[in-house]
């Protein structure tokens, strides 16, 4: 089966997708952009459950239930925040990308989707952001065949545009 990768101009909170994946901070205890739309949307149920997970390193995910969304599972991940890129950002969010689809597989997941994590107040470049994401993304498929569907859910043009530019190239 050859899963399909695919970037959208959409919010991801309005995606029926088996889950989606929140780019949260450390606390997972909400916040602004991506990860305080995720937490509106799935209502005060969600906040309740991440306060029971300890927290999450940079770079390693944790999942909990959709709640009021259309998808089954939240999959949080924190990205690493922009420091120039000679700080280790690469790999870390390589491993978000990696850690969320692990966890999605480990969790029966067929259909997921993602933000582009690190690229709103964690500043990390559109551009290199969505290599990493693209090129996590089609390694792990090719270990993994039981993900039907990868969607990028992008929350601008420009975002969509860098995602659909690396996807075209296959």
């Amino acid at each position: 089966m050859t899963t399909t990768l695919q970037a959208l101009g959409t919010n991801i909170v309005t995606l029926d997708v088996d889950a989606i994946v929140n780019a949260a901070n450390s606390s997972l205890l909400g916040g602004g952009g991506v990860d305080g739309a995720i937490h509106r949307a799935a209502g005060p149920e969600l906040l309740s459950e991440c306060r029971t997970l300890g927290g999450c390193r940079t770079g390693e995910a944790k999942i909990t239930r959709g709640y009021r969304l259309p998808a089954r599972f939240v999959i949080h991940t924190v990205g690493p925040v922009w420091h120039g890129g000679a700080a280790g950002e690469s790999g870390l969010l390589a491993s978000c990308y990696r850690s969320s689809l692990a966890l999605a597989v480990r969790n029966g997941v067929r259909s997921i989707a993602f933000p582009a994590i690190s690229c709103g107040i964690y500043g990390y470049p559109i551009e290199e952001a969505a290599e990493i994401a693209v090129a996590t993304a089609q390694a792990f498929v090719l270990e993994v065949e039981t993900l039907h569907s990868i969607l990028f859910a992008c929350f601008s043009d420009e975002v969509l545009d860098a995602y659909r530019r690396l996807l075209r190239k296959g």
